[in-house]
């Protein structure tokens, strides 16, 4: 039995989220079989300030069929092999969540446990010095995989930074090359149907623009999700009090960094983000704890080169809507929710958004049951990643402001408590549902920020404190040949995708 299909969609608003859809849709489907259009106002600015990704996002440049080359020339881009965290612990403390391999497990148990073992004996280096990204980020190095059998040179994990805008822009260029029909203007009216159901949008020079399916890109305003269709958010400032950030880019003072650095300040934290043509800046704090005055001048004093705008305030409320899709209306990017940047998981979010829409893509009769299991799917994934973010702020040791006191003595999800309880007694760490965020990031945040495990699992002891030293030093010795291996982050920028 056949169903009646989804003709026209409308995706409102531009930005990252707004050409990512359009991008991903008009790649995948047939222009002849659906209609895409995109209504944006360049009246209307977008929060991009330069991003960070992560891993996964190279599914997404598959998809829409990118040459990374040419998309890193495009966005000024540059490599990132994973995140240093400083001050987080405490004043003067850093570590690294670098991406891919730690170590190498060892006889079905993973490697970090051997590496427990080994530290209570005094007999481990620092964890970083297991992690090819970890070594390689630091001194500054990168190349992609290549065929080495079993060295980690073969599986190179890594993501990008690059400039937001430039992003949009070129996804902006692809889209409209295979068929998204951009129109420029403001909403100023949401027609809708006498069963609530979105009809048209409404634009400030009078014209009425029909779709059956609306996706709402529109950022922190939420104008069809928010204010059409009043679906109510679910907010989490309890738990992540961050709720504004001041942003601004500077220039560059060295050859970029092969990492993002995330530095904990009085009452939140500031990233660095190195692109080819310059450097993004943000301070995320709690206006609770800080005023933006101080909030600004903290950020001017810790950047490293000159600013080259003014700081830019952005406020925001840490949540999400508790259905991303109603009735004929799916949100995606900042109208669908918001989590602080301090992962990297803002793309990410939108992505995965975009996967699901394509697993759970309606008829025209918009089945509940679908929209129901999307929703279930997509509060799952703002709910866990919210967790690791909160890991962040909970295990510290930090004491030196209200806002780490706060932090630090706040009750937390249950979610996130059973996760601490698990790893504090035996270091075991257990992945939920293919949640975001697998077992080696919760350890290196965990072990970076200073949660030590009252005893490590039994069954490490299987392997002889000689037979294991003698594992960690031919491991260790593995990650350091490789590292030395690659060439430096700059050289193979210049060598391959130099903009």
């Amino acid at each position: 039995m056949t169903k009646a299909k989804i003709k026209k969609m409308i995706i409102l608003g531009g930005g990252s989220a707004g050409w990512m859809t359009a991008a991903a849709l008009a790649k995948t489907f047939n222009k002849q079989q659906y209609q895409i259009q995109l209504i944006e106002s360049d009246e209307i600015g977008t929060v991009g300030v330069g991003e960070a990704t992560i891993p996964p996002v190279q599914l997404f440049n598959k998809l829409i069929g990118l040459d990374e080359n040419e998309f890193m020339k495009q966005t000024q881009a540059t490599f990132k092999l994973g995140i240093k965290f400083v001050n987080w612990d405490q004043i003067g403390h850093e570590y690294h969540h670098a991406f891919g391999d730690l170590g190498k497990d060892i006889g079905g148990l993973r490697f970090y446990q051997y590496w427990l073992k080994m530290r209570s004996l005094g007999q481990a280096k620092k964890f970083e010095e297991y992690s090819l990204n970890a070594v390689a980020s630091e001194e500054k190095r990168f190349m992609r995989s290549i065929d080495a059998g079993n060295s980690p040179l073969s599986n190179i994990a890594y993501a990008f930074h690059f400039d937001a805008t430039l992003y949009a822009k070129y996804l902006r260029t692809l889209s409209e090359q295979c068929g998204v029909l951009r129109t420029e203007g403001k909403v100023v009216k949401v027609q809708q149907h006498a069963n609530g159901f979105i009809k048209s949008l409404i634009l400030e020079d009078g014209s009425e623009h029909t779709a059956d399916f609306f996706i709402d890109c529109s950022g922190f305003s939420a104008l069809l999700i928010g204010k059409t269709l009043n679906t109510p958010f679910e907010d989490w400032s309890h738990w992540l009090p961050c709720d504004r950030a001041v942003a601004v880019a500077s220039e560059s003072t060295q050859t970029p960094w092969s990492f993002t650095q995330a530095t904990a300040h009085a009452a939140g934290w500031q990233w660095r983000i190195p692109l080819q043509h310059r450097v993004g800046n943000g301070h995320v704090y709690s206006s609770q704890f800080m005023s933006d005055e101080e909030a600004k001048k903290i950020l001017l004093d810790n950047i490293e080169g000159k600013p080259l705008a003014e700081p830019r305030l952005i406020k925001f409320k840490t949540g999400h809507r508790r259905q991303s899709w109603n009735k004929n209306c799916l949100a995606i990017g900042l109208s669908s929710g918001f989590l602080e940047p301090l992962e990297s998981t803002s793309l990410h979010l939108i992505q995965r958004a975009i996967e699901q829409l394509f697993t759970f893509f309606p008829h025209a009769d918009f089945d509940q049951v679908d929209i129901d299991e999307y929703n279930r799917q997509a509060a799952f994934d703002f709910e866990r990643i919210r967790d690791f973010l909160i890991l962040h702020y909970k295990v510290t040791k930090r004491d030196d402001s209200d806002f780490w006191n706060y932090c630090r003595t706040m009750s937390v999800p249950e979610t996130v408590q059973q996760k601490i309880d698990l790893f504090s007694n035996n270091g075991r760490i257990f992945r939920i549902n293919n949640e975001m965020f697998d077992y080696q990031s919760w350890f290196q945040v965990m072990n970076g920020q200073g949660l030590t495990p009252r005893a490590y699992e039994p069954l490490v002891d299987m392997l002889s404190e000689k037979e294991l030293a003698k594992s960690m030093h031919n491991i260790h010795a593995v990650i350091r040949k490789s590292a030395d291996y690659m060439p430096a982050h700059q050289d193979y920028i210049n060598a391959n995708c130099k903009a």
